[in-house]
């Protein structure tokens, strides 16, 4: 038999793979159960969310199965106006008196003034900190800056309540010649103390992300350090600044115990921050623990929990296509 003819009969042979030593077999078996294991822990996450979400709708329910539920908390009574004697509020939240009332209004409105403040001093001190932090501080300042302000993220939001309630009540108070120290001003303030760290650390990493070729391009066409973070570093890192956002904000809509504590808990519709507020976490917090278990008040209670949900889900949703939009314009259309 020639060369050729042996090459041949070479390459028709089926390959047979190599043997694996016994300490490679275990290092593979090692490795699979790593990646099962991995894979257990995140369907057990995604379980365990769906879980909470159906036994949470599944309480909710019944403020449209029983007829006694829906007769005390229909929907007309929870978002429409109420006939009540002349001088009386029609929105009200007494949902334990002789004649339950079961407004939502009150608590959207409350909730609402919290958020709004809260985001509006907690993301300008977030997202310029860390954009000073990222691009201006130095090495040595930097390192100084960011573990202190994260620190603020370990403190309980109880504790946060506190100083709030004894501290920064009595000199908001002061300042702005509210006849109220609880109010609308004292528990957004509270909260922006507590989503500050989130949006500062998210801010600072999505800056930090941006590449240094954007900086060195601008600083070479002659932008300034100022131009070039405020006009390059800035939009470049807007999905990630915007994530931050949401983070915050689903932060104060659910913060229960800052809330509870500075708020003042009264279900006043008021577009005043000097007014006392209550927001629909707190409702949750400061009523389920006494509530009859699968009375008609429970069930709503219930429902304001997944009235909170649906709110962080649409928000979520809709930050998710603002920020595709922005990496698709930022890629030149290429996402």
């Amino acid at each position: 038999m020639d060369r050729q003819a042996v090459m041949e009969q070479g390459l028709t042979q089926p390959l047979v793979a190599p043997s694996l030593s016994p300490a490679a077999r275990r290092r593979q078996l090692k490795e699979k159960a790593i990646a099962g294991f991995i894979t257990l822990m995140a369907f057990t996450g995604i379980a365990a969310l769906i879980l909470i979400l159906i036994f949470v709708a599944k309480e909710a329910l019944a403020l449209f199965t029983q007829a006694e539920a829906r007769h005390e908390a229909s929907l007309s009574k929870m978002f429409l106006p109420q006939e009540v004697p002349p001088g009386r509020p029609p929105f009200r939240w007494q949902p334990v008196s002789k004649i339950p009332k079961v407004s939502m209004i009150p608590l959207f409105v409350g909730t609402l003034k919290t958020t709004v403040v809260s985001m509006l001093v907690a993301v300008p001190l977030g997202v310029f900190g860390a954009l000073f932090a990222a691009e201006f501080a130095p090495r040595r300042l930097r390192e100084l800056l960011k573990p202190v302000i994260e620190l603020l993220a370990g403190i309980p939001s109880v504790v946060l309540g506190f100083f709030a309630l004894m501290v920064m009540s009595t000199v908001i108070k002061d300042v702005f010649a509210f006849d109220r120290p609880l109010n609308a001003m004292v528990a957004g303030l509270g909260l922006a103390l507590a989503i500050v760290p989130v949006i500062f650390t998210v801010s600072e990493d999505a800056l930090t992300a941006v590449p240094r070729s954007y900086r060195e391009a601008s600083l070479a066409l002659g932008a300034t350090p100022w131009e070039t973070a405020w006009k390059v570093v800035l939009p470049a890192a807007a999905p990630g600044i915007l994530a931050a956002c949401v983070l915050g904000f689903g932060r104060a809509i659910g913060e229960t115990m800052i809330v509870l504590m500075a708020s003042g808990n009264a279900d006043v519709i008021s577009w005043s921050l000097g007014d006392s507020a209550r927001s629909l976490s707190a409702t949750i917090a400061a009523e389920m623990g006494e509530v009859v278990v699968g009375s008609p008040h429970y069930s709503l209670l219930f429902f304001i929990g997944v009235q909170l949900f649906l709110f962080t889900f649409v928000l979520n949703l809709l930050a998710s296509t603002w920020t595709r939009r922005v990496v698709k314009k930022l890629t030149g259309g290429a996402a």
